[in-house]
């Protein structure tokens, strides 16, 4: 009974995604406010999900059965990945030895979800979604496994969640040092895609391909993937601060540092042009993996 209910209600599905959907509220009105317009209502977000439920669902006519799989394949690994996270945050007893590496592979799967669904669709555009999709998590992975893996040394090896929370207690923030400040700027900018915000939102790129990887979804499958993105809004920052800002994890502070990430990855998302797929490329491996590397090397010799 307890596990069903750290997974289906908290910290598991109900909250990740009661916070990542008014996590997704506050970027559409401060993105609003940004541009002189008023912004939805708080609730415009539960609203649209709801909606979509009531739709119908339409399927492609060359599109196989991984099409209707794939939405709740990246819901249900994400959905494991928020319980696991917030029971390192508030329950610090739990967790289990190497947590940190298996919530690396499982907030990978919606990207792999994504793909496999745009890829089953039969659709042209839907293919090119699935192409820059797939592209853009070969360039991001790399340069924030290795900022996780600066985490790890400077935590002497530790990879449970609980125990790099309570070492940051003891010894400050990580973030504060040399090598945790660049491993966080690193990281910071890979959620930045891997949350498929601009400048990285090629995959969806409606001025170019028209929703892309999401054009043939409709329906319940779309109110899937949507809710996917919003828990992920809300894991991925929690997983972050857990990394790299971990000293307090109160819940006035958690608050407080949740929303610092979120209004910073608003900023960038708000200030800078889509770029290409082959510039994001550029951009996560000749300049975030260098320094990616270099805040490696940093952690090796205690900086």
């Amino acid at each position: 009974m307890k596990i069903l209910f750290s997974y289906f209600i908290f910290p598991g599905f109900l909250f990740s995604a009661f916070v990542g959907l008014m996590a997704g509220w506050v970027d559409r009105k401060v993105t609003a406010r940004l541009q002189w317009r008023h912004g939805p209502p708080w609730h415009q977000n539960f609203t649209d999900i709801i909606k979509l439920f009531g739709k119908e669902t339409i399927l492609p006519k060359d599109a196989r059965s991984t099409f209707l799989v794939s939405p709740y394949l990246g819901l249900l690994g994400l959905v494991l990945a928020a319980t696991i996270l917030g029971q390192a945050i508030f329950f610090e007893a739990d967790g289990f030895t190497a947590d940190l590496i298996v919530l690396i592979y499982l907030m990978s799967i919606p990207a792999i979800a994504l793909i496999i669904g745009a890829s089953s669709a039969g659709n042209p555009l839907a293919s090119v979604g699935a192409s820059r999709e797939m592209k853009l998590l070969l360039g991001y992975e790399l340069p924030f496994i290795l900022s996780v893996v600066t985490v790890i040394i400077k935590s002497h090896g530790v990879t449970r969640l609980s125990e790099i929370l309570i070492r940051q207690a003891a010894l400050g923030s990580n973030v504060f040092s040399l090598s945790g400040g660049i491993a966080f700027v690193v990281a910071l900018l890979c959620m930045q895609a891997k949350l498929g915000f601009v400048p990285f939102d090629m995959a969806e790129a409606d001025q170019e391909i028209m929703g892309g990887a999401l054009i043939e979804y409709s329906g319940i499958p779309l109110a899937v993937f949507k809710l996917t993105k919003a828990v992920l809004l809300a894991t991925v920052p929690l997983f972050l601060i857990v990394l790299f800002l971990g000293r307090n994890t109160g819940p006035f502070f958690l608050f407080v540092k949740f929303i610092m990430i979120l209004t910073v990855a608003i900023l960038i998302k708000n200030t800078n042009p889509r770029v290409r797929i082959d510039q994001a490329l550029r951009f996560f491996w000749r300049r975030l993996t260098v320094f990616a590397i270099i805040a490696l090397g940093l952690a090796v010799f205690g900086l």
